[in-house]
């Protein structure tokens, strides 16, 4: 019932911004589109606490911040690495152990590979992500294991205090 509440709320703020008129015609006519969208939601079960991880927000912020750093640091090493005059590109193939356990902290963790600059993430498995990596330093199997540890937690999981460096 939270989430719905939830998402009533959003839905609300979303058409309010979106449309910017305050007339009774129009406020009624978002009113029920808000009510249809959320009969729906309902019907179909689609709206759980994996789908809709409101209480997580704090964490996926800070994960986010976080993951910003990795992201410029990488940057810089691809950067160098393609900039230089011996072209140090050694692109390889690692699979990677997952440590989150839900779809959705896989599909974070996955993400936050492939918007690291110099890998991506080619296939998920039950238990370890398949991901081309261009530099060889980017490639060892260990250098995720932050990267995973904190997308674990970013969704609800418990923090690995042993994987963060």
């Amino acid at each position: 019932m939270r989430f719905i509440l939830i998402l009533a709320a959003a839905l609300a703020i979303y058409w309010t911004g979106l449309s910017g008129y305050f007339k009774p015609m129009l406020i009624s006519l978002g009113i029920i589109s808000i009510l249809l969208v959320l009969g729906l939601v309902h019907r179909m079960k689609i709206m759980d606490g994996e789908t809709a991880p409101y209480g997580n927000m704090h964490r996926t912020l800070y994960y986010s911040v976080w993951l910003f750093r990795e992201i410029v640091k990488a940057n810089v090493e691809v950067v160098k690495a393609v900039m230089s005059p011996e072209l140090e590109v050694s692109p390889t193939l690692v699979k990677v152990p997952t440590r989150p356990t839900t779809d959705i902290g896989k599909t974070m963790f996955a993400n936050s590979i492939t918007l690291t600059p110099g890998t991506v993430s080619m296939e998920i498995g039950e238990k370890e992500i398949l991901v081309h990596a261009l530099l060889e330093p980017m490639s060892a199997s260990e250098g995720f294991d932050e990267m995973s540890a904190r997308s674990a937690w970013s969704v609800g999981e418990p923090l690995d205090r042993a994987r963060l460096m």
